[in-house]
């Protein structure tokens, strides 16, 4: 997937005051998160086709991504980076809960994410939902996306932003992860905020 100039400079905006959160930079010298909105109620549903809410974020950390299935090379690359994350954390890594948000609804059912979700990694959770409700979810974590038809008159592509948010185990924001962060860099990060 390409992501324009105006895609990334509009995911900028959004989050300019989330630019010192990125996950580069040390956890303890990020702002409190009450600094940044990011993140906020939500109605979908599960690749098994049951209701969640926002209080799948509670209790544990947790690594939120939108994208979507068709997407050819960033979404599977993160979703990738993520469960090898992770992995790699070992045990602690059972206090992290990844979240998969489809922008994609139309194409992404349930039993299509089903399917997808489990080629990352075994507890990933896959969400969907009516349009109505991705859009809301997507506008609480300031993601930007856009439905754009190909130039050869096949089908449609999604032009999203693509950060990793770090919610609390309150479900709170802490920080992102840029698009293509390395998994033993994720892992670096997340390691001393869940052991």
């Amino acid at each position: 997937m390409r992501i324009s100039l105006v895609i990334a400079a509009a995911a900028a905006a959004l989050l300019a005051g989330a630019a010192a959160v990125v996950a580069l930079k040390p956890w303890q010298d990020r702002p409190s998160s009450a600094a940044v909105a990011v993140g906020g109620p939500f109605h979908l549903k599960d690749q098994n086709g049951r209701p969640v809410d926002e209080g799948v974020l509670k209790g544990k950390w947790s690594a939120v991504f939108f994208g979507f299935t068709y997407c050819p090379d960033i979404c599977p690359t993160d979703l990738q980076n993520i469960g090898l994350a992770l992995d790699r954390l070992g045990p602690a890594g059972e206090a992290v809960q990844p979240l998969f948000v489809t922008l994609d609804p139309e194409r992404d059912t349930a039993a299509h994410l089903a399917d997808y979700v489990g080629l990352f990694h075994p507890r990933l959770i896959g969400l969907t939902g009516d349009g109505d409700a991705i859009r809301k979810a997507a506008d609480a974590y300031k993601v930007f996306y856009a439905r754009v038809p190909r130039s050869d008159g096949s089908d449609y592509t999604v032009d999203h932003s693509a950060f990793i948010y770090v919610m609390d185990r309150g479900g709170r924001y802490l920080g992102f992860f840029p698009p293509g962060t390395p998994p033993d860099r994720m892992a670096d990060v997340i390691r001393p905020l869940v052991e």
